[in-house]
């Protein structure tokens, strides 16, 4: 007689799963909604620089640190490392089409958008698109496949908007009001 609170399953064939490859990461990570920010600093001549990043992720609160995964090879990059700090302007739902302009590689991005830098800002601050932004002294970096994580102790937090975020999910900007 069997114990009635045992119970025995038939084996079954697992499924072997699909080896990784960069479209199956870039599907799966879709699925992932997360906040839209635009990285920015200035190059060795004063010029602005910036790019659309969705890898942003807190690293610690003491001391106060975060980290963005940028591409290995762009200009926003070479200035960051350069200068040695950067700023991350978290942008709010009505910012998609900086956003976009700041995806798109448009050598003209900071002609078409209203910005703002001083001696303390670590990079320019979109000043009608973010809803927060944070300045940021590297404290490391790695690279990594096709992108280098930055570090960044966080030095100096400006609230601009009181607006929602903007997301980023299944390859489409949303707004945290609209989720």
């Amino acid at each position: 007689m069997t114990d009635p609170a045992i119970r025995t399953t038939t084996p079954t064939a697992v499924p072997v799963p699909a080896p990784a490859t960069p479209d199956g990461f870039r599907a799966m990570m879709s699925g992932f909604p997360t906040g839209v920010g635009v990285v920015t600093t200035t190059d060795h001549r004063g010029a602005p620089r910036g790019m659309t990043c969705s890898s942003v992720c807190s690293v610690s609160l003491e001391p106060p640190t975060l980290l963005v995964c940028l591409r290995d090879g762009s200009p926003t990059l070479d200035a960051v490392l350069r200068s040695g700090v950067f700023a991350v302007n978290l942008l709010h739902e009505g910012a998609r089409e900086a956003a976009e302009l700041f995806a798109s590689g448009d050598p003209r991005r900071f002609d078409l958008v209203p910005w703002e830098q001083d001696p303390d800002m670590a990079g320019p601050h979109l000043s009608r698109d973010a809803h927060t932004v944070a300045d940021c002294d590297v404290v490391l970096t790695q690279k990594l496949g096709s992108h280098v994580v930055v570090c960044g102790a966080v030095r100096h937090i400006a609230e601009r908007h009181s607006r929602p975020p903007l997301l980023y999910g299944l390859r489409q900007f949303r707004a945290w009001s609209a989720m």
